[in-house]
């Protein structure tokens, strides 16, 4: 008939893409939380989203039904344990988890100190596992925190085995971060460091991404033999004096080495 609108037209289109106007703004509200803002209010979603408070409440009220928010306890909403079930889950689909967790537990052990896996994802590396040791350090490796490649004994490995051309090019097209005065800028200094680091095997990093800390990493091999994950310590830097060294290095090493056979075995 005249005037009819076919199911695959523009307008049928646009009906999709209305349908699913209220996953986008539930995803827009949760895009709104990060590391300076655990909580938010109803007024900062409207205003986010440009809708009315009434309207950015109903929108907080549904996710806190399906559990993606829950009330704070001081006032405003927080992410409820729906996020924290996925984040669970997305650690596992990695694979990752699974086999280095109880490695990890033995290096905590074996070395008193904290252990990290973590791997990268473009310009970032991506904390996936934290083994805490009896006496916590502060870190910025949080689990699921992202942090830029050009810091820390984790990053570090994980762009050191990249291929020559690609660390070089990921390095210039990124903006450098000073976390403290020790962290390396330039890309003719990391270049440098990352061929030491491919020679070693293995990177030891002080207080270049936390005050005091010092970092120990070295590269997971996944069955095809590429790097895909690091295993790494964060201790204070009292605590590994020079001599003690050795040893946090050959203990990390070799937690690393069995995670990529477990890993060889199961590919």
């Amino acid at each position: 008939m005249p005037g009819q609108v076919s199911s695959g037209g523009p307008a049928a289109a646009g009906h999709y893409r209305e349908r699913n106007s209220t996953a986008d703004r539930a995803l827009d509200i949760l895009g709104l939380f990060c590391d300076t803002r655990l909580c938010v209010s109803a007024q900062e979603v409207a205003q986010a989203l440009g809708t009315a408070r009434s309207t950015a409440y109903r929108y907080v009220q549904s996710l806190v039904g399906a559990g993606f928010l829950e009330e704070a306890p001081a006032g405003g909403f927080r992410l409820g344990p729906r996020v924290l079930e996925l984040g669970r889950l997305a650690r596992r689909s990695y694979g990752l988890s699974d086999v280095a967790l109880p490695i990890m537990l033995e290096l905590c052990e074996k070395l008193g100190e904290t252990v990290l896996l973590t791997r990268r994802a473009g310009a970032h590396a991506i904390c996936l596992e934290r083994v805490e040791a009896d006496h916590p350090v502060r870190i910025s490796y949080e689990r699921g925190s992202t942090l830029p490649v050009n810091a820390g004994a984790s990053a570090l490995v994980l762009i050191a085995y990249l291929p020559p051309a690609e660390s070089k090019a990921l390095l210039k097209r990124e903006r450098l971060q000073q976390f403290t005065p020790r962290t390396l800028t330039k890309v003719e200094d990391l270049l440098a460091r990352l061929e030491s680091i491919r020679a070693d095997g293995y990177c030891v990093a002080r207080g270049e991404l936390d005050e005091n800390i010092l970092g120990v990493a070295a590269p997971i091999v996944d069955a095809s033999g590429a790097v895909t994950a690091a295993v790494s310590v964060a201790a204070l830097e009292t605590r590994v004096p020079d001599e003690r060294l050795p040893e946090v290095v050959a203990a990390v090493a070799d937690a690393a080495a069995r995670v990529s056979d477990r890993l060889a075995l199961a590919g």
